[in-house]
């Protein structure tokens, strides 16, 4: 029986498997090794690192936890159920099965993307987060390939950094003359849905338009949406946003007794340090649910 059952390896999932493995209680965590966070190819904002790669964060996260007595097993969870006693059960790949008597969800989200010639997971022109990373794109040719609504937003918040920058609107909607009007007075430059985009190398993307006219792009950030990976808790009874974030209370907990979420699932402020925070009040608040565990 384990105290707690962590499903999701990711910075979240990672941090509150250290913390309870220090408050020597029984957890292991269930990865299915898609952690968002491993796509970042260089993060400037992690604190005490001038630049740290997210695969190198999640090694050291790993490393840390098992340190302290944490199981971290690759696989899946695909079914959840909690028994009259309180107790969870949850199966998944491989003919895994755990019985555990709190669970934290750390399973985070998957963000939508246009259709990108070529092998362009390799290609760090290709960015997620500009909260992350916009510092890097400063004075950049900088693109926004996206609806226009979530593509604005986001190219407005680029305009922090530079100049120089494109919203490739991909939906049909018209937009209003009010947020063009912004737009423009921002000096950005709202063009019509791309034919292709392929990667030129590992660091610049080319955007072709249906003219046959090609953009060079130093950076180019989708705001296509996303699908947050909440389905395991909201079978539970767990509430959650339009979007698909669990709703938590102050120690994390969602609307299903003993069922604890962290990390992206739940914030639309996708940071590092905001899962540690999560992970560091979860963990604790699940430490202290559980019965004394005096030396």
């Amino acid at each position: 029986m384990l105290d707690c059952l962590i499903i999701g390896g990711g910075p979240a999932g990672l941090v509150a498997a250290l913390y309870l493995g220090r408050y020597h209680r029984k957890t292991c965590v269930v990865d299915a090794g898609e952690s968002r966070a491993a796509l970042i190819p260089e993060s400037h904002n992690y604190p005490g690192f001038n630049g740290i790669g997210g695969s190198e964060i999640l090694l050291r996260l790993g490393q840390q936890a098992r340190r302290y007595g944490a199981d971290i097993v690759r696989g899946e969870i695909s079914t959840m159920h909690r028994r009259c006693d309180g107790v969870f059960v949850a199966r998944g790949t491989g003919g895994l099965q755990y019985e555990a008597r709190f669970v934290l969800v750390a399973t985070g989200l998957v963000d939508d993307c246009p259709r990108i010639e070529g092998q362009y997971q390799a290609c760090t022109a290709i960015r997620f987060c500009p909260v992350c990373d916009g510092y890097e794109a400063t004075d950049k040719e900088v693109a926004v390939v996206g609806g226009i609504k979530a593509g604005s937003k986001k190219a407005l918040f680029l305009r922090t950094f530079t100049k120089n920058v494109s919203l490739f609107v991909t939906d049909e909607a018209t937009p209003d003359q009010g947020c063009l009007e912004k737009l423009r007075t921002a000096g950005l430059k709202v063009l019509g849905k791309p034919v292709a985009i392929r990667p030129l190398g590992d660091e610049r993307i080319a955007v072709t338009m249906p003219s046959g006219e090609c953009q060079i792009i130093d950076f180019l950030y989708p705001a296509l949406g996303c699908n947050v990976r909440s389905e395991l808790a909201t079978a539970l009874g767990a509430s959650c946003s339009a979007l698909g974030n669990l709703k938590v209370d102050e120690h994390q907990l969602t609307t299903t007794k003993g069922l604890y979420a962290a990390g992206d699932v739940v914030s639309d402020l996708h940071q590092l340090s905001v899962a540690f925070g999560h992970a560091a009040i979860a963990a604790t608040s699940i430490h202290n649910s559980l019965s004394p565990n005096p030396r």
